[in-house]
């Protein structure tokens, strides 16, 4: 079969239309005309942007003795904030076109146009205001009446939560140092200008760990966890070559890091960040102490001595992270003439598992299908597919939402007790007993 790709200009394009129309992502609030920057994860988005959480999860902390979960709250004390530096420095650059009332991002217009001399958005000259400080957070007020309640914000990350919750987590757990906390949750930037689809919106999710270590083990732990980051998406069946390592340079280092590298994908609009691994050192701990008062040092009961951890951070961006497996995944190749669309996802995130599909809607047939569906509902998530036209269109509509296997039960089934599988990738076909049917699959789909 010869390839006929999409060229990468218009693939983002036909990403997007594919997501919407097959159930992956939509905008929100679309029948009002949509919000800026804000999407909502339909049927087939939620279980791919799940079984990315839940692949993180495994690998961060069930697979391991050394990392801990917590689920801390969106909402925080207001000095949690200050302690952080956010409130001071949590900024980008804004500047506003006089001429056609545009805003954008200072740094993002020199990046594409090489000065502030033009707008991007009307090409007129000279219009760009001087660049001014916008502090990203979401504000919010706790309390029943505004005028009386406290300021608060919605929380910008997740690794705050972690911080706070560092000695309660050490004590409870019984844990000496090195050990790490991880977290899944929603955080909130009042970006100036989001986009390319959900790689960068106001309301998204991340998956964090802290992993506090002695300070003398800095440099060990950050090239360990470099490592292991990276393995992660190779593991999940990301393309090599399209991922790439962006080391900070001491003018892009926030200022809590000592070392910072980004793990960058490829994307059709271009190669962007998706995972950030930093050595924050004792920065967070050392803040928190100063603004709480709390003294939030460890004591090391073996070596009889007392520090404050050090910290290496792996932080990823949850929708980034899935909006790259989506973009990995989608292939375009011709069949016997016409245009095949299939999502190659990994077994392991793949959204449905296993269609099964009745070649015909007799009633025989239907009712052993359900029965063959139902022994093979326990492998994951499960279509049973009788509508939308012959089986050679449900089963191009089951590739190009990156169903692994279809199970086709036919007439032939009602007299010697097998189905047909149906392989995604190659378009195999191999005829099973239907005894023998959930174990062949799960034996497939653990590969």
């Amino acid at each position: 079969m010869d390839e006929k790709p999409t060229p990468e200009k218009d693939r983002m394009q036909d990403i997007v239309s594919m997501a919407k129309r097959r159930g992956y992502i939509f905008p929100s609030s679309e029948i009002y005309g949509g919000l800026n920057a804000v999407f909502d994860y339909g049927p087939l988005g939620v279980e791919l942007k799940n079984n990315v959480k839940r692949a993180w999860w495994d690998a961060m902390t069930r697979m391991r003795d050394d990392v801990v979960g917590l689920d801390a709250s969106i909402l925080m004390a207001r000095r949690v904030w200050q302690a952080s530096g956010h409130e001071e420095v949590f900024t980008d650059p804004l500047v506003d076109c006089k001429s056609c009332k545009g805003r954008f991002r200072a740094d993002h217009v020199i990046e594409q146009l090489g000065s502030l001399d033009v707008c991007p958005n009307c090409g007129a000259r000279g219009t760009l205001t001087e660049p001014r400080p916008f502090n990203l957070m979401f504000k919010t007020y706790m309390g029943p009446v505004e005028e009386d309640a406290d300021l608060i914000y919605l929380r910008p990350e997740t690794a705050q939560g972690i911080y706070v919750n560092f000695l309660n987590t050490q004590t409870a757990m019984r844990k000496r140092l090195p050990f790490g906390i991880a977290q899944i949750g929603k955080a909130f930037r009042n970006e100036i200008s989001p986009g390319n689809f959900t790689y960068r919106m106001r309301e998204f999710e991340q998956m964090e760990m802290q992993f506090f270590i002695p300070p003398e083990q800095e440099e060990r732990w950050f090239n360990y966890w470099k490592e292991q980051r990276r393995q992660w998406y190779l593991d999940l069946g990301m393309t090599p070559t399209r991922l790439a390592w962006h080391e900070h340079t001491k003018e892009e280092l926030a200022h809590y890091a000592r070392a910072a590298v980004d793990i960058y994908y490829e994307f059709p609009f271009g190669s962007r960040e998706i995972e950030g691994i930093h050595d924050r050192t004792d920065w967070d701990l050392r803040r928190h102490t100063e603004y709480s008062g709390k003294d939030m040092s460890y004591y090391d009961d073996l070596e009889k001595r007392r520090y404050i951890p050090y910290i290496i951070e792996t932080s990823v961006g949850a929708d980034r992270s899935t909006l790259a497996f989506l973009c990995d995944a989608y292939d375009e190749e011709e069949v016997n003439g016409e245009t095949r669309v299939v999502l190659r996802l990994s077994h392991r995130l793949a959204p449905v598992k296993v269609a099964v599909m009745p070649l015909s809607r007799k009633e025989n047939l239907v009712a052993l299908a359900h029965k063959v569906h139902d022994s093979v509902r326990t492998l994951g998530l499960t279509q049973y597919d009788d509508t939308g036209g012959n089986i050679g269109k449900r089963y191009r509509r089951q590739d190009e939402i990156g169903t692994p296997y279809c199970v086709t039960v036919d007439f032939e089934s009602l007299e010697d007790n097998a189905v047909t599988i149906r392989e995604r990738d190659s378009m195999e076909q191999r005829r099973v007993p239907i005894a023998d049917l959930r174990a062949i699959l799960a034996e497939d789909l653990a590969k």
